[in-house]
């Protein structure tokens, strides 16, 4: 593995495996075509909807993990569990398709995300942007890639330079007011806000200094998971935010940061990413306490 030459074997194999399903998943994105988008999908929910593609993806990445490492648990978007937990020795979180809706549509930003975590914390991470093949990972304790070669996040110190990625809580509408309210006041105090749609994504896009931070009041472990590793391996901050900002309070989320990159910190919600140089103000701007 070109860009981690000196990671543990376990780590190398890790990530081996990792690469590979994500090489399958990608596969399946590329290979499905118009007619797979207008016809083999189906709704999970409001703008929610899982595709043949997403099972797929999610069948071939399962069974090549599985292969691996068949002794491990397995949690995925579309509802492939082995054993039903993550409390084993090592545990997998995968998002096979992230951007359903982007690839429904023919627009070009989609991605699959996996991670493997264990008693310790996230330990894996492997980004892949299936338009573009770019490809994000991350090692705990060994840094963060893109295309092997090392990246870091923004160094900027003042928010009112800052490009900030956000999404919209479109699986629980009862957040929107709070999220209205913050995206206002983090649109008046930067330099401008995005929205591809992809949290794995724009945790990447973080991570290399493409955006300066990120907020989403309501995603899965899933969806963060990989970026979260990326993110922090990368220089940058990770950390949940309570399910509705007005709720809650920055010492609960002080206390919630402050745990290990681990299961506890990837509980659905939401979450804010930053750079070290604009976290305090990027944190109390987005609690509302600025």
């Amino acid at each position: 593995m070109g860009g981690f030459p000196n990671i543990e074997a376990e780590d190398r194999s890790f990530l081996e495996v990792a690469r590979a399903a994500a090489d399958r998943a990608v596969e399946v994105h590329r290979e499905a075509g118009d007619e797979a988008r207008s016809t083999g999908w189906h709704d999970k929910g409001r703008a929610d909807f899982v595709t043949e593609v997403d099972l797929e993806a999610e069948r071939r990445i399962v069974e090549t993990i599985g292969s691996a490492f068949p002794e491990h648990a397995i949690m995925a978007e579309e509802g492939s569990v082995a054993e039903g937990s993550l409390e084993k020795s090592v545990g997998w979180l995968i998002d096979p398709l992230d951007g359903t809706t982007n690839w429904l549509h023919g627009y070009p930003e989609y991605s699959v995300s996996i991670a493997a975590l264990d008693s310790e914390g996230l330990r894996v991470a492997e980004v892949v942007n299936s338009v573009t093949g770019e490809r994000f990972e991350a090692v705990r304790g060994a840094g963060a890639r893109r295309n092997d070669e090392p990246i870091g996040v923004s160094i900027l110190t003042e928010l009112e330079g800052a490009l900030v990625g956000t999404g919209f809580p479109f699986k629980k509408l009862e957040l929107l007011p709070d999220y209205l309210e913050t995206f206002g006041r983090v649109l008046r105090q930067t330099s401008g806000v995005r929205r591809a749609g992809v949290a794995s994504l724009d945790l990447c896009d973080l991570a290399c200094w493409r955006l300066d931070a990120f907020w989403e009041l309501w995603l899965m472990p899933w969806d963060v998971a990989a970026g979260a590793l990326i993110v922090e391996e990368a220089g940058g901050a990770f950390m949940p935010l309570a399910p509705s900002v007005a709720e809650g309070s920055a010492d609960a989320m002080g206390s919630a940061a402050d745990a290990p990159l681990g299961a506890e910190r990837l509980r659905p919600g939401g979450f804010l990413a930053a750079g070290p140089g604009i976290l305090a103000e990027f944190r109390a701007l987005v609690e509302g306490r600025s």
